[in-house]
């Protein structure tokens, strides 16, 4: 089938045509130079043949939803949208060196890289979904890479609102990528959809070849389809995949929507805890935490738009770097997904004091004191409903990160970690914590074990100076 000329490029004010970049469906986008300021960008400029008010109020669309969402540091910068002299609409974008689909087939893709692709990508889907808009079309093809090889996800010119999409509205879509309740129409599209669909770009990345590609094989569109209906991702062929990956890419991807993460940032955390065991620095989730970003106006009826965030509560503790954590971020109150609880240990740990004052009062009438101060401490460490505490962190330096370590103190399933640093706090599910510096600055941390939503009292605060050797 032959494909089709690029359209001429439109006449707009203040910028100046060079030559086109790519063609698709509905639209082509053309590299031009920008008069004021002087700099080279990328215009997406819709196709005169498929505009009618249908086309221009979802071109609308896509303009504010890119402009509301590309604030974040993994989503591609919209800088302009307008409609040009001969009417067709456009967009300015920042200008990006390529997409991971001209890379990952090439050559394998570093598992560190990939690692730190999905958590940017995957902090970047969290924050849409927080926004109530889903993507809709998570492929490699659209995560570019910025002039400084940071991975952005573009192009979400098919987003709907999440639970809102229109029933009779076409939908396109990617074969390989797509989760199979969306290729039989079952689903329209979920975040446990675009869980699968995140998972199996990572999957590309590290195999060379989307999941259920079969090299030498047939690869048409029916037979992709029949495999990832049936299911059952066989593993990426690569002798440096850890297991834990593999495992985690599986999950993701399977059949049944119940038996993967309910939201991104579980995926994200995974992909975390893949980088501790590997002995790699922590790739921070980018969430947006601030109460201006989560609790912004929303005009009415704009129904893409979450409406019940809660601001994060603040930690009142000295920043000792200006440096960032990584290995996570904080994200909103308790009712929103992928949640960290920034709550201070001095509340938590007056709250359990009032509990332990209470207790001893009444023991105090029938044993005496040291016993009851005993039988407290076991109480408290034996107890189903007790939180346990970390008390034995410990930290290693090298030249550009210190590493802090400590033992399990007694997790249940569902336990993780909440650690504390700068200021800022994550969660996991690993045993350590790695921080990047320079030589010179002091990192320290403090560990709390999360349970059903609470956070038990924090270790005592440890403290490392990068390339100090300690």
């Amino acid at each position: 089938m032959a494909r089709r000329l690029p359209s001429t490029p439109p006449v707009i004010a203040g910028f100046t045509p060079v030559h086109v970049l790519g063609s698709g469906g509905f639209a082509d986008v053309f590299l031009y130079e920008q008069d004021m300021p002087r700099r080279q960008v990328a215009v997406k400029v819709l196709l005169d043949e498929v505009v009618d008010d249908r086309v221009r109020q979802m071109f609308q669309a896509e303009a504010n939803l890119m402009a509301r969402l590309s604030t974040h540091p993994s989503i591609l910068t919209v800088l302009q949208a307008s409609v040009a002299s001969d009417g067709r609409p456009y967009l300015v974008m920042e200008l990006c060196s390529s997409s991971l689909s001209e890379r990952y087939r090439r050559s394998p893709v570093p598992v560190s890289e990939v690692l730190t692709i999905g958590i940017r990508i995957g902090a970047a889907l969290e924050t849409a979904h927080r926004e109530g808009v889903l993507h809709r079309d998570i492929k490699p093809s659209n995560i570019l890479l910025t002039a400084y090889g940071n991975p952005v996800l573009s192009d979400f010119g098919i987003a709907a609102t999440i639970g809102e999409a229109d029933p009779d509205e076409p939908i396109g879509m990617s074969i390989p990528w797509s989760a199979p309740e969306v290729l039989i129409d079952d689903s329209r599209g979920t975040i446990q959809s675009e869980v699968y669909s995140l998972a199996a770009t990572v999957f590309s990345l590290v195999a060379g070849r989307s999941p259920f590609e079969v090299l030498g094989g047939k690869n048409g569109a029916s037979d992709l389809m029949a495999r990832i209906d049936k299911g059952g991702v066989k593993p990426t062929g690569r002798t440096d995949v850890p297991p834990s990956l593999e495992r985690l890419l599986a999950t993701a991807m399977s059949r049944r929507v119940q038996q993967r993460p309910t939201t991104v940032m579980e995926l994200v955390r995974g992909f975390q805890q893949v980088q501790a065991e590997l002995g790699l620095p922590q790739t921070p989730a980018d969430v947006a935490v601030e109460a201006w970003a989560v609790a912004m106006p929303t005009p009415e009826g704009d129904r893409t738009m979450v409406r019940d965030l809660q601001p994060p509560s603040r930690v009142g503790r000295r920043r000792r770097t200006r440096r960032p954590v990584q290995g996570g971020v904080a994200a909103t109150g308790s009712r929103s997904v992928g949640t960290v609880h920034r709550t201070g240990s001095m509340t938590v740990a007056r709250r359990r004091s009032r509990r332990t004052v209470a207790w001893v009062s009444t023991a105090a009438a029938v044993v005496v004191a040291a016993l009851a101060v005993t039988t407290v401490l076991a109480v408290t460490r034996a107890g189903t409903g007790a939180i346990p505490t970390v008390s034995d962190v410990r930290a290693t330096t090298s030249g550009e990160s210190v590493t802090f370590r400590w033992s399990d103190p007694g997790l249940q399933a569902g336990d993780t970690y909440v650690i504390s640093s700068g200021g800022a706090s994550s969660q996991q599910s690993g045993t350590s914590f790695v921080v990047t510096g320079s030589k010179g600055d002091e990192e320290c941390v403090s560990v709390a074990v999360n349970r059903d939503g609470k956070t038990g009292v924090a270790s005592a605060e440890r403290c490392a100076t990068i390339g100090s050797g300690s």
